[in-house]
């Protein structure tokens, strides 16, 4: 049997409180009366309530304070502002503090038990959300990265592997994959996790202001250096400095940036005195670095330095079979950021965002979830949610080469048959659950068809 919903009633007011009280009871509730504020905070530090309703005006202390030490104590605590006459200006302030709503008095029975159901209908939902987003980490991810396919469990298991060392790494990857995610969890899960993460975004710099930036520069280094700047060396020093686009950074400050790493010191501009570092590097970049050294873009030497170890992550249209895992985990995000009673992605839905490409990756799919949860009139995604441009581009045509309309021809019914269930299945990883759904058979009709192929 499901526990019922406990109320915590802060209220001075010892008739009221109890009068509410009941209305509460024949609602189904556990209610737990107190009537000063510290009584109020007491109670709610030996037990846990789904909500509370706590009046403006206590004996002992104001109600703005019993909600902001709630808050303190359990952030996603749902909170209801009782306020007499006059004190509404500050009941909007409350909510402007966290609250959930307010009730003016005297209670009206239907308002109390109507604004009490909806506050507990969001605070199960929080806490359903937080409970999908641990489950998809711990089964599914790592630090907030999720994934199932065999390319992301590698990621995962080389990211516990070179986390906890003070190894340089090189982060590749298309825009969008989540190569700055990489660069969190790797200093996270380090020895300099309580050290600072400083981020620098190297193709967004010229090469002049990209040499103050990192290294600083000294007041009169150059026109308009009217003080000393502290650079992004110094900055991270005891942490980690993340150079994102790294691949973008001029000639010059590379050959700076050689030394510092050799050195592990740096020179601000405009100054002849070194400063000693203790920084780690983490880098990433979409670009082919190895080409670039070819073409004298970038230098091998520091190249063969950023890289002591190589993450790449894979575009998202090359593990399709994670973008169901990842679009329930940014639903559940934005339904909680936006307060929308979301519960569940339809399959056609599904079947919409699976087919897609996804030239911007993860970034796009999870641009794509929030506009979705935003604009969704009900509790499920469905087909009608997805975006025009994503909804309108279905799965190309599995044994076709791009462009070859002809590509099943002579072809045998059966012959096309096996090859549609043989890329399906692949597209979601060997998971023949889902390619049942996607190919709109039942999972023994599918396993029926599997062993007549000869697939597995």
């Amino acid at each position: 049997m499901t526990a019922k919903p406990r109320v915590l009633l802060i209220d001075d007011d010892v008739s009221h409180a109890q009068i509410a009280g009941e209305v509460l009871e024949r609602a189904d509730y556990v209610v737990t009366l107190a009537h000063s504020g510290e009584e109020g905070l007491k109670r709610f530090g030996e037990s846990e309530f789904d909500v509370v309703l706590t009046d403006l005006r206590l004996p002992d202390t104001d109600g703005m304070q019993v909600l902001k030490r709630i808050k303190a104590t359990d952030a996603d605590a749902e909170v209801i502002i009782i306020t007499g006459y006059g004190s509404v200006e500050k009941a909007v302030q409350a909510l402007h503090e966290g609250a959930y709503s307010f009730l003016e008095k005297p209670l009206n029975k239907e308002a109390l038990r109507n604004t009490v159901a909806k506050a507990l209908e969001r605070r199960q939902l929080s806490l359903a959300n937080q409970a999908l987003n641990r489950l998809v980490n711990e089964k599914f991810g790592y630090e907030g990265i999720v994934g199932n396919s065999p390319a992301m469990q590698a990621v995962f298991n080389r990211l516990k592997q070179v986390a906890p060392t003070d190894a340089r790494v090189l982060i590749t990857g298309e825009n969008g994959s989540g190569k700055e995610l990489v660069a969190r969890a790797l200093h996270f899960n380090s020895k300099r996790r309580e050290g600072p993460l400083v981020a620098v975004n190297c193709g967004a710099l010229s090469g002049g202001v990209l040499d103050s930036e990192l290294f600083g520069h000294v007041k009169g280094a150059f026109t308009g250096a009217l003080k000393d700047h502290v650079g992004k060396f110094e900055s991270a020093d005891g942490g980690t400095l993340f150079l994102d686009e790294v691949g973008e950074m001029p000639l010059e400050t590379q050959v700076k940036l050689l030394r510092v790493i050799e050195n592990k010191e740096v020179t601000p501009v405009g100054s002849n005195t070194a400063r000693k570092v203790d920084v780690r590097i983490i880098s990433a970049t979409n670009k082919d670095l190895p080409e670039q050294v070819k073409k004298g873009a970038f230098r091998e030497d520091l190249f063969f330095r950023l890289k002591v170890v190589e993450i790449h992550l894979p575009p998202l249209r090359e593990r399709r079979g994670d973008i169901p895992l990842l679009a329930a985990s940014f639903m559940a995000e934005f339904a909680k950021q936006h307060g929308k009673a979301l519960k569940a992605i339809d399959q056609p839905a599904l079947n919409a965002l699976i087919a897609h490409e996804w030239p911007g990756n993860v970034r796009e799919l999870r641009n794509t979830l929030e506009e979705m949860v935003v604009l969704a009139p009900g509790d499920t995604l469905r087909l009608s949610d997805v975006p025009h441009n994503i909804r309108g581009a279905g799965p190309a045509p599995v044994a076709v080469a791009a462009g070859d309309a002809g590509g099943f021809v002579g072809m045998t019914m059966a012959q096309i048959e096996r090859e549609v269930i043989r890329h399906t299945l692949e597209a979601n990883e060997g998971n023949r659950e889902r390619t049942a759904k996607m190919l709109e058979i039942g999972e023994r009709t599918l396993y029926r068809k599997l062993k007549e192929y000869g697939l597995s």
